[in-house]
């Protein structure tokens, strides 16, 4: 009863959600009517509530995880949302699997960086390489700007569900739970493990930018010339420039009031893919 009425609450909540400050504050443009929204189908009940979502082009097909709890599993689908194969990453724990990002077709990385209280101490991202043989390399961090554990409310943006792979190095991007300080933050780090800093890796904000919406997901075109954060109700696209990936060229806002949404991945330079928490999977395709 509980879950349902809370599953409600997002759902007005999503549906009356805008871009307005993110046009007013930031210079997003609004572009909901140059885009068509289409349910593609269902996940399957194994996968019960998609956090993270990556595209596999040489297969056509999607891998997907699901949130803090679950197996350590990735599971393969198709566009319509039915199951294919399932991965187990043997030697990783899902304490909380926020996002996953794609190097390419062999290595992947999910981040273990889910951190609703602000107060885990143990957070980790795995690299996976899938090929010849699935192995596991954790790759551990902290935040260098955390004091506390928790710390104050009005501080609390150190929880992590969005993560990009982009020129060897992983972007992860933080959902702001304070109450006032309503910025979302821009961390990076090595995807490959550094053994003299192994176990150590201090993440420092790199760059950041106002906004409202709690940050649920994160991917980049396969063209690396876009950016794309999903939020809860739009998807907050950024121009990727001199090879640099910031925060500093807001490009376009769209809203989706498609329910809890967690999880995005690019299918094409313009067109994405977005899973919510009912199971639902959506098309969002440039018109």
């Amino acid at each position: 009863m509980l879950h349902s009425l809370i599953a409600f609450l997002f759902t007005i909540k999503t549906a009356f959600c805008s871009c307005r400050s993110d046009v007013q504050r930031n210079g997003f443009q609004r572009a909901r009517s140059a885009y068509k929204v289409t349910q593609l189908g269902r996940l399957p009940k194994v996968v019960n509530e998609s956090s993270g979502l990556t595209y596999q082009v040489v297969r056509g097909t999607f891998l997907t995880h699901n949130d803090g709890g679950g197996r350590p599993t990735l599971y393969e689908i198709d566009r319509r949302g039915r199951l294919l194969d399932s991965i187990v990453v043997t030697g990783a724990a899902n304490v909380d699997w926020e996002d996953m990002a794609q190097q390419d077709s062999t290595v992947l990385f999910v981040g273990d960086f889910g951190n609703n209280q602000n107060n885990r101490r143990d957070l980790s991202i795995y690299r996976i390489d899938l090929k010849p043989t699935v192995q596991v390399i954790p790759l551990p961090f902290h935040f260098a700007d955390q004091t506390a554990f928790p710390p104050p409310r009005s501080r609390r943006n150190f929880d992590m569900e969005a993560m990009v792979w982009y020129r060897d190095s992983l972007h992860l991007f933080s959902k702001n739970r304070s109450l006032r300080n309503r910025f979302v933050r821009l961390y990076k780090l090595p995807s490959r493990p550094e053994p003299a800093v192994a176990g150590k890796s201090a993440l420092e904000p790199q760059d950041s930018i106002y906004s409202r919406a709690m940050v649920t997901g994160a991917a980049v075109s396969p063209d690396y010339r876009t950016l794309a954060l999903l939020t809860y109700g739009k998807i907050l696209l950024f121009s990727i420039q001199s090879n640099q990936l910031t925060l500093r060229y807001p490009k376009q806002c769209i809203r989706l009031p498609r329910g809890q949404t967690e999880a995005v991945a690019f299918v094409s330079e313009t067109d994405m893919v977005v899973t919510n928490e009912r199971g639902k999977l959506y098309l969002i395709t440039r018109k």
